[in-house]
């Protein structure tokens, strides 16, 4: 199984909509790694993020997420931003 490679924009925009997830997709967002790896790096007790057992589950908070991206909610990641416009010569 393929891991799914998130954009910038795509992070933001998930971690706006939510305020936890699941390890395999902070795993994925983070490292790359498929959930079996995500589990991995888990118990070894060398994932980046914060994991919180609720249950028998355990969740990521996404603004750690962010954080450690360096990305803002608020930020527009869509793409660089167009060229300054060209100064007529005089």
């Amino acid at each position: 199984m393929s891991t799914h490679d998130w954009t910038p924009a795509e992070i933001v925009e998930f971690c706006a909509r939510t305020p936890r997830t699941d390890v395999p997709t902070a795993g994925a967002m983070v490292l790359g790694v498929g959930a079996a790896a995500a589990y991995k790096h888990v118990e070894r007790g060398d994932f980046p993020l914060p994991v919180i057992s609720v249950g028998r589950r355990m969740v990521v908070p996404t603004a750690p997420i962010l954080r450690l991206l360096g990305l803002s909610p608020d930020m527009d990641v869509a793409g660089p931003a167009p060229p300054e416009p060209a100064t007529a010569a005089k």
